[in-house]
């Protein structure tokens, strides 16, 4: 470890650190952000269109800003922390996302509301994108795996949680005081940032990267098979699972018939089968190579494709649906923290660009999968299924291109 100018320790070149318990805690906080950030007030949509005077596209877009927010902040944040180290770019962007968090909570008119949300998401991103890089240059391999899945843990809790809190909260506190508590999220966020968050990122290692002025390194370790196939897999993979979010509504109450609270409970189900598998894949990465846990996390995602779009092309009936349904989202716990770690553990000298581009391709693509779900109207699940096999295969040939190289980088030694 060597002292930095600003009194923060932080390791020497070539060193690795160790992920503790409350960091590990702290960098989880930092992922569920975007989940806390965008479900916990969507119950409270209609009482904001009515104080604010607003139409309910003009409501949801307050959701476009915060994700497309999310999205480029990312490839901004991210590079950023190779440059720089990361834990000055991550303190900034929490300190101004608790600046845009507040003028979202006090805005007076849907225009300040929506720019409010595209600014808190810019800056929200920071805590996700470089939570990742600083997994990455604390560990790599299985270790790195091991860190990524128990994360995933309060990835796939917080977004069942969320909107039954915000259900719980708008009566009492209404849209403006959930956006208060969405601030409190984040000002909590901005504390564990300053007191549990040590800088990760040798300092020799961002003098080269500044003096390599051009980039052409960056982009040439990101046009590797080592790193392009795993973050295939992964945005495909949660593709996947982001399908099946915007279309679970209307496949579970409309088509199958089940009552918003049978839905509510259904879509529990589905998240606790991440949150179990992210804890199965944790376990298992000490064992078993994390290539093979991201296999078969994507066999079981393209097996149970298939099996739904068959029941629907025979006519099965509607209540067989739902576990295909369940295996597809549950694979995600062996997917989506196995990606992740061996793409990054390719790109180890930029894993902040790294983390950029992963996370951006997750949002991206998962935005522009959610309203194709919908192309064949409310009475038919078709839509679904294909999209939902289209992204598996897309993630297979991913974990495919990569070959025997992402098991060399599956099977390397922490740094």
């Amino acid at each position: 470890m060597t002292e930095t100018d600003t009194g923060r320790r932080e390791p020497a070149a070539g060193t690795g650190g160790s992920i503790t318990t409350p960091l590990l805690l702290a960098l989880a906080l930092l992922a569920a952000v975007a989940p806390v950030a965008t479900d916990l007030y969507l119950p409270a949509f209609p009482g904001m269109a009515a104080q604010l005077d607003a139409t309910p596209s003009a409501v949801q877009l307050t959701l476009m800003a915060f994700l497309l927010g999310i999205t480029l902040g990312q490839l901004v944040f991210g590079p950023l922390s190779d440059r720089f180290g990361r834990f000055w770019p991550l303190l900034t962007g929490t300190a101004l996302c608790v600046v845009a968090s507040a003028v979202a909570a006090l805005a007076p008119g849907i225009e300040i509301l929506t720019a409010a949300r595209f600014a808190q998401g810019f800056t929200g991103a920071a805590g996700m994108v470089i939570g990742r890089a600083i997994v990455s240059d604390l560990a790599s391999g299985k270790a790195a795996a091991r860190a990524f899945s128990l994360m995933m843990i309060v990835g796939g809790v917080a977004p069942v949680l969320a909107p039954f809190a915000g259900s719980l909260l708008v009566d009492r506190v209404g849209w403006r005081g959930i956006l208060w508590v969405v601030c409190g999220v984040v000002v909590l966020m901005f504390l564990v940032s300053a007191i549990v968050i040590r800088e990760s990122h040798p300092k020799a290692r961002r003098e080269e990267l500044r003096a390599n002025s051009t980039g052409a390194g960056a982009r040439r370790a990101l046009l590797t098979r080592a790193y392009v196939g795993p973050t295939l897999a992964f945005a495909f993979g949660f593709a996947v699972m982001m399908a099946y979010i915007s279309a679970s509504p209307f496949v579970f109450q409309t088509l199958i018939g089940m009552t918003p609270v049978q839905y509510g409970m259904t879509f529990g189900v589905n998240a606790l089968g991440i949150t179990v598998m992210s804890a199965v894949s944790a376990r298992l990465s000490q064992r078993v190579a994390v290539r093979t846990l991201l296999g078969i996390g994507l066999l079981t995602a393209f097996t149970a494709s298939v099996v739904l779009l068959g029941l629907i092309a025979a006519g099965a009936p509607n209540w067989t649906l739902p576990l295909p349904i369940f295996a597809a989202v549950a694979s995600q716990g062996l997917i989506l923290g196995n990606a992740t770690a061996l793409a990054l553990a390719a790109v180890p000298d930029q894993a902040g660009t790294g983390s950029a581009v992963l996370g951006s391709l997750q949002f991206g693509i998962g935005a522009l999968v959610s309203p194709l779900v919908g192309l064949g109207g409310e009475h038919t699940a078709a839509p679904l299924a294909v999209v939902m096999l289209t992204c598996a295969t897309v993630a297979v040939a991913g974990f495919v291109v990569a070959g025997r190289t992402a098991r060399e980088h599956a099977t390397a030694p922490p740094r």
